[in-house]
């Protein structure tokens, strides 16, 4: 792939994900589709996907940006169905829908069978992240879905490589297979713990904010190939580490924070993006690449192995969230109120991504006696049709299975409502201290200057309060948006002065840019954020 051709793969694929952002479609699920009708158009360049470049340098920021913004007190609060789906469900899908595929595919081994089912066991975290947060689930199953897509592929990595020891020749035994997963886990886990202080002190105590940013950036690439170095997991690493960072971000300072949230947010849709797209233009490498399997023969196995994966997280998680609680009376009590429509949405969230196909394209050619890897095209074209099929499939009906159930969504009444009770709380505490200040001799300030410090926490404390008033019945908007509204148009004129004083020569360059960064931090504090913007 040369640099043109990167360059307009990016921009496609940024282009696709920012018109799906106007439709009710899933950015996934448009990427995939035109990805699939652009792999068949005249002059598209093939672009193969390079499993030792996903890895590790796709894997790592994506599961960062997606930790660094999950809640560890939620992931802590759910640890139990966290821990059930990421590493419970992906051993048992790994071996049902392996056993089930050696059934379908006459002469199939067992244990390129098995490959395929560690292969196609984890769920994928961009696919996941992103239409959870788009579909506006409840707190609790979107908590663990992320916590599940965050820890899943260490564990299907591991099993992955257990499995291909076994096909390929090496030899593998099942207390060999424990053991390996045992040190991945907590190797990962480890490495992610030792790196984790020393690299939040470094962000708490480097004072140039791009230096900040920089580190931010090399961070998941750090700690992924540190883990992988030793034998450990670098998945774990990378989240073990961005749980933490995340948690304390409070304690970094505020330009970092700014400019950070930015970076970021343009990095993720970047690669989530692209990610996407290459899934389907891998669509006529994989054809070619079935050999003695016809197209329709291969698809009939398709068809039943999209079935196994769909039934076998089925039958996983339905007895995965009530089987406890039949058995221990706190979980009941600490879990009141589950019915069967949270685990039938869990069930059918089960999208597979990129990762799969990653692992898929890293089986290698030839066995240790040289010959070929038996039905290595086949579990790349069943690898291929299984991520195709969820997303599609289950990323399509799912929007009109949660209205069909009626699944309560956020309380944005409830959030707003507490936000404002937060904010009075902390505006109160301020208030307070700035009494104690300003009771001391040394900070004294002129009384205008004193009050506008008061005026500033006023503003702040009723602020979201205001967002719970009426709506205009002229014009439709909450108080909130109208506020906004006229902020913005305030802040125009000053900015359009700005320009012109400067086209004037009464001001430079400098200046204005100085005078416009003060008008741009003041827009974007009358603006929420909630992701929407």
């Amino acid at each position: 792939m040369d640099v043109l051709q990167l360059v307009a793969l990016v921009a496609a694929s940024a282009t696709i994900a920012g018109a799906a952002r106007r439709t009710p479609v899933a950015a996934p699920l448009l990427l995939v589709t035109v990805g699939l009708i652009a792999a068949y158009v005249p002059g598209v360049p093939d672009y193969t996907l390079d499993p030792h470049i996903v890895l590790p340098l796709l894997l790592p920021p994506l599961l960062y940006t997606a930790a660094v913004d999950s809640s560890y007190l939620d992931l802590r609060a759910n640890i139990r169905p966290i821990a059930l789906l990421s590493i419970g469900y992906v051993l048992f899908a790994t071996l049902a829908v392996g056993w089930l595929t050696y059934l379908l595919v006459p002469g199939l081994p067992l244990t390129v069978a098995l490959v395929l089912g560690a292969v196609i066991a984890p769920p994928d975290a961009v696919a996941a992240t992103a239409i959870a947060r788009r579909l506006g689930l409840p707190n609790r199953i979107t908590s663990i879905l992320q916590g599940e897509s965050l820890v899943n592929d260490a564990t299907a990595i591991t099993a992955f490589k257990v499995a291909l020891a076994a096909a390929v020749g090496e030899g593998a035994s099942w207390a060999g297979g424990v053991e390996e997963f045992a040190l991945a886990s907590l190797g990962g886990v480890g490495v992610g713990l030792v790196l984790m202080v020393p690299l939040h002190w470094l962000r708490t105590h480097l004072t140039d904010a791009l230096l900040q940013n920089t580190l931010s950036l090399l961070i998941p690439f750090l700690a992924y190939a540190l883990a992988e170095e030793v034998g450990a997991s670098g998945v774990l690493a990378v989240v073990v580490v961005a749980l933490y960072l995340g948690h304390r971000a409070w304690q970094v300072d505020f330009a970092t924070r700014l400019q950070e949230a930015a970076v970021w947010k343009m990095v993720a849709f970047v690669l989530e993006s692209v990610v996407f797209a290459l899934i389907g233009l891998q669509l006529p490498f994989v054809l070619r690449g079935l050999g003695q399997y016809g197209v329709w023969q291969a698809l009939l196995y398709a068809l039943g192995v999209f079935v196994a994966v769909v039934v076998v997280r089925f039958i996983w998680v339905f007895p995965a969230t009530f089987l406890p609680r039949a058995l221990f009376p706190r979980i009941r009590e600490r879990e009141p109120g589950v019915t069967w429509t949270a685990p039938l949405i869990v069930g059918w969230s089960g999208m597979r991504g990129v990762v799969s196909l990653a692992i898929a394209f890293s089986i290698p050619a030839t066995l240790h006696n040289h010959q070929p890897f038996p039905g290595r095209n086949l579990v790349l074209f069943l690898t291929f049709t299984t991520v195709i099929g969820t997303l599609v499939v289950q990323g399509l009906t799912l929007p009109p299975l949660i209205r069909l159930l009626k699944l309560p969504g956020r309380d944005l009444q409830a959030e707003t409502l507490a936000e404002a009770q937060a904010q009075s709380e902390a505006s109160l505490a301020a208030e307070r201290r700035l009494d104690e200040l300003l009771a001391d001799e040394r900070n004294a300030l002129p009384q205008p200057l004193a009050q506008r410090l008061r005026d500033v926490l006023e503003r702040r404390r009723n602020a979201v309060w205001e967002r719970l008033g009426t709506v205009n019945e002229m014009t439709g908007e909450s108080v909130d948006d109208t506020y906004r509204r006229l902020s913005g148009e305030m802040i125009a004129a000053e900015r359009a002065v700005f320009v012109e004083l400067r086209d004037r020569r009464r001001i430079d360059d400098e200046m204005m840019r100085t005078l416009l960064r003060r008008l741009d931090l003041e827009e974007a504090a009358a603006y929420r954020e909630d992701g929407s913007d």
